[in-house]
């Protein structure tokens, strides 16, 4: 049994630790009242996306063009809808942190057309993005 959850732990941290890219420095904590910008990648039909390409190109040119404003991203791949054999209702979704809304306006406003001429590099789907604020 013992081993069985030191198994289970271990993969828990593999597979968090694949999905989230942290910037270096001690800002890389989520925490209450963040700006939490997520981008999602809805499903359907003829959709393609190009995981790959997303996380170890497009994503790290948006981290190096947002600066020190982004204080964390983290990407999620869909696997399966609520059960295994239901459709991924998302491709992917992609989530980066900000201290504040106007970090994030100052530092994407300046860089907005490169970061969305980047899109079809990677996916033929139109994303959904969400401005939020943590709560816990």
């Amino acid at each position: 049994m013992r081993s069985i959850l030191s198994l289970l732990t271990f993969g828990l941290i593999i597979l968090l630790s694949s999905c989230i890219q942290i910037k270096s420095g001690d800002d890389s904590a989520i925490k209450k009242g963040m700006i939490k910008v997520t981008i999602l990648y809805p499903n359907s039909e003829g959709k393609t996306f190009d995981m790959d390409y997303y996380s170890e190109k497009h994503m790290p040119m948006v981290a190096e063009l947002l600066g020190d404003s982004l204080k964390l991203l983290a990407i999620d791949k869909g696997l399966s809808g609520r059960s295994p054999d239901e459709p991924i209702p998302y491709l992917a979704i992609g989530y980066l942190y900000f201290d504040q809304l106007s970090a994030y306006q100052n530092s994407f406003g300046p860089n907005a057309e490169k970061i969305v001429g980047d899109i079809p590099n990677y996916t033929n789907i139109q994303p959904v993005v969400q401005i939020s604020q943590v709560v816990e």
